[in-house]
């Protein structure tokens, strides 16, 4: 079987579709099909697609929208006319628009809400996820949010990470026995292997691992470390928000605490983590943080904002702390217990070890390529 795989992000950028699309193209590669990875990218090509069993076309994102949305889709059309199956982790309204054209058997992974994360990037609203699942908004939101259920409905499938999200999928207007719920896989790592040296001399160490967007929340996580003389940040990531927040440490002059690595190789994520003492996610929205399950792999305790799929991974009080979201004084307090008592940090170590089995590579991929071929065979017998 061709697929085609559509992603908004790919290596050497960070975040759960960069680290699953590879993943999962060089599982269906090893199973005998063909594939190739169409992705929108800040650089026009690297050297290291050439080590990729599979083709890797990158779309410049630093070019005009109008030239860019033009290029991409007639590397769509290109790819679908090539595929027999589109597996869509991104680009999912440009792929649903080409597609009518080709018609070819369509799974999406859905991991959030495209119309939510674009209206909140656009400076649009500040509301919270769930918040905004329930208002209604002026027609740029809602046609967004139209052509989003428009293209979720074209597809034959579409896989989520957590039942927390199907739950949101299904409200959208897809239905129940279209949604398959396979959760995120985790990394083994090598616990024993160096740590990456940071340049912070402070007691203790926090570290958070995302793309710098405003629903991430690095910027309380700024502002908590600006109240604990003896914790330092170190932010693992680029994105639209980094110049604001390195800003925002000098103000609250912290800047000699906050250390921004910028955008890290894949490989080199675990390396950052075990430099630190404790894994901090302030995020307004997740719909399973594949991030959570590497700290946890590599050996790092996890405080984290109880949103979305985060509490189908973090139980509280037992592999980690939750906290509410935009609850800063209850984040505070869940880093400075964790950092005040190792004992309390081993035990949720130990926990969140045992848990991870929950998320094996090997069920991961065995359970997406039975979807994905069973949505090819349906088609062919119909």
């Amino acid at each position: 079987m061709r697929i085609l795989i559509t992603t908004d992000v790919f290596p050497p950028e960070i975040g759960g579709p960069a680290r699953y699309v590879p993943v999962i193209a060089e599982a269906l590669v090893q199973r005998g099909h063909t594939v190739r990875v169409l992705t929108y990218s800040r650089s026009r090509a690297e050297a290291e697609d050439s080590d990729y069993p599979f083709d890797v076309r990158r779309i410049s994102v630093v070019q005009k929208r109008i030239v860019r949305l033009g290029e991409a889709c007639a590397a769509l059309s290109r790819g679908l006319c090539w595929s027999d199956l589109l597996y869509a982790n991104g680009l999912l309204i440009e792929a649903a628009v080409v597609n009518t054209a080709y018609r070819r058997p369509a799974v999406a992974k859905v991991v959030g809400d495209i119309a939510w994360e674009r209206a909140g990037d656009k400076g649009w609203i500040d509301d919270e996820f769930e918040t905004f699942q329930r208002r209604r908004y002026g027609w740029p939101i809602e046609l967004r949010r139209v052509l989003r259920n428009w293209a979720l409905r074209q597809m034959r499938a579409v896989i989520v990470p957590s039942a927390y999200l199907k739950g949101i999928v299904m409200d959208w207007g897809v239905e129940a026995h279209q949604v398959h719920v396979i959760y995120n896989a985790f990394e083994p790592t090598d616990r024993d292997a160096p740590p990456a040296e940071i340049p912070l001399a402070t007691p203790h160490r926090l570290v958070t691992v995302c793309r710098l967007t405003g629903w991430k929340g690095v910027n309380g996580l700024i502002e908590i470390a600006a109240s604990l003389p003896d914790v330092g940040l170190v932010v693992v990531g680029d994105g639209p928000e980094r110049k604001n927040l390195q800003a925002l440490a000098g103000r609250l002059g912290v800047r000699d605490r906050v250390y921004f690595a910028g955008q890290v190789p894949r490989e080199r994520v675990p390396a950052y983590l075990r430099a630190c003492d404790l894994f901090v996610l302030n995020s307004r929205y997740e719909g399973l943080p594949h991030v959570v399950l590497e700290a946890l792999a590599a050996g790092l305790p996890v405080v984290a904002t109880d949103t979305g799929g985060t509490g189908e991974i973090i139980q509280d009080g037992v592999n980690g702390r939750l906290v509410p979201v935009g609850e800063k004084a209850a984040l505070c307090q869940g880093i400075r217990d964790a950092l005040d008592h190792p004992k309390l940090r081993q035990e949720w170590v130990t926990a969140g070890w045992y848990d991870l089995q929950r998320f094996s590579r090997e069920a991961m991929i065995e359970q997406t390529v039975k979807a994905l071929e069973r949505v090819r065979q349906k088609c062919i017998e119909t």
